[in-house]
């Protein structure tokens, strides 16, 4: 595999879009999240504009990398964040060394290897990212929530405060929608830089995953990682008025199909990739339901004679029922044989630069399917295009 920094002088050829909107829908999942990085290259690469990211936890890091970076600055940011995350402690160079070597030999030795690089991430943390707290409270009681946690992110704050321009997302020159919970009602929160102040502690609060992380204060309120309640920041997108007709790329870290386990761990894996993937689907129902009631509704106004037209009611449901369509791309992150429970922690260089080569070919993969060009016809309402199955009826 080319070494990714390599792949930032590529240029892939212009594609018209006839899309007025395009977004980014950014899952959680750690580690993982540097396929996403891999996917927004080939996007970039691509000539296609990004107007709008929704994000959770890391998909909401990678959202403010990109949201608050200049175009021609936003792959360099990327690879700079995580070339910053991936690099081994002093003490663990050779460790690291050791885990590539044997990685080579086979996949069982690879599996090894990835075990060692997770352990290592949750014995000693990840550079610039988070560090083990000397005395999480466990069996005693935190002097206040920011403490209650295994690790402490200081270390994450100090590197997007570096990496990411604030002022340049609260501008809304690309829309950045970030996922949260509420820990005190368990509700659901989206900051939206349309109608929020975007600021370091929005992400921070995305990110916030229990038990690993404190909750993030903001004003009042603590908040955790959106994936406490939905690791699929897609609702916002369903939500939201459909007066333009949109491509969406939804790039998953996890997949909701997989095989029965045989043991414990792979038992706790499958769960945990259930539980993480288990909303998309749901989501994406939802999505073409609603779709295709704003159809019917939009029929049925059409029949109603024209003396109704200036009724309040029927405005209010025209405003509703205006439907532009929408194409669905869906990426999704192939776990590898020999990637564990762990796989979240997993922050080698080498496990990053897979990550990011895979989003990368995915994604081209799917740029080079020509329909993806052409809007759907009104009477689909939305499409949506699986890069490892084709298109989804």
């Amino acid at each position: 595999m080319n070494d990714v920094s390599s792949q930032l002088t590529k240029k892939r050829p212009e594609r018209a879009l006839p899309f007025e909107r395009v977004a980014l829908v950014l899952q959680g999942g750690g580690a993982l999240g540097a396929y996403q990085a891999g996917v927004y290259q080939a996007i970039h690469e691509a000539d296609i504009d990004v107007h709008w990211i929704s994000g959770t936890s890391i998909g909401a890091i990678n959202g403010a990398l990109i949201a608050g970076n200049p175009p021609e600055r936003r792959v360099e940011r990327l690879l700079e964040f995580w070339e910053t995350v991936t690099r081994p402690p002093a003490a663990l160079q050779t460790m690291q060394w050791l885990s590539d070597f044997w990685g080579n030999e086979n996949a069982q030795a690879r599996s090894w290897a990835n075990k060692m690089s997770v352990l290592s991430a949750m014995l000693h943390g990840v550079p610039n990212f988070f560090a083990p707290r000397p005395m999480p409270p466990i069996s005693t009681t935190a002097k206040r929530p920011e403490e209650v946690g295994y690790y402490d992110a200081a270390p994450l704050r100090t590197t997007l405060e570096r990496l990411v321009d604030f002022d340049l997302i609260n501008r809304k020159a690309i829309q950045l929608s970030i996922g949260a919970a509420n820990v005190r009602t368990g509700a659901p929160v989206t900051f939206d830089s349309l109608d929020d102040k975007i600021t370091v502690e929005h992400v921070m609060a995305s990110a916030s995953l229990p038990p690993g992380f404190a909750p993030t204060r903001i004003d009042d309120e603590y908040y955790w990682d959106g994936a406490v309640v939905s690791n699929t920041p897609m609702q916002c997108v369903i939500d939201s008025s459909p007066s333009r007709s949109e491509l969406v790329f939804q790039v998953d870290l996890w997949d909701s199909s997989g095989e029965v386990p045989l043991d414990i761990p792979s038992a706790y894996l499958r769960a945990t990739e259930i539980h993480s993937a288990s909303r998309l689907n749901i989501s994406l129902d939802q999505y073409r339901k609603m779709q295709r009631f704003r159809q019917a509704v939009c029929r049925f106004l059409d029949k109603l004679p024209a003396d109704y037209r200036n009724d309040p009611e029927f405005k209010a449901l025209a405003r509703e029922a205006r439907v532009k369509v929408a194409t669905i791309v869906q990426l999704k992150y192939q776990t590898k044989k020999y990637e564990t429970t762990g796989k979240t922690f997993e922050f080698s260089r080498r496990g990053m630069k897979e990550h990011w080569h895979a989003g990368y070919e995915d994604a081209s993969a799917a740029l080079s399917e020509p329909s993806l060009r052409e809007l759907p016809h009104p009477s689909e309402a939305a499409r949506i295009f699986d890069v490892h199955k084709g298109w989804l009826k």
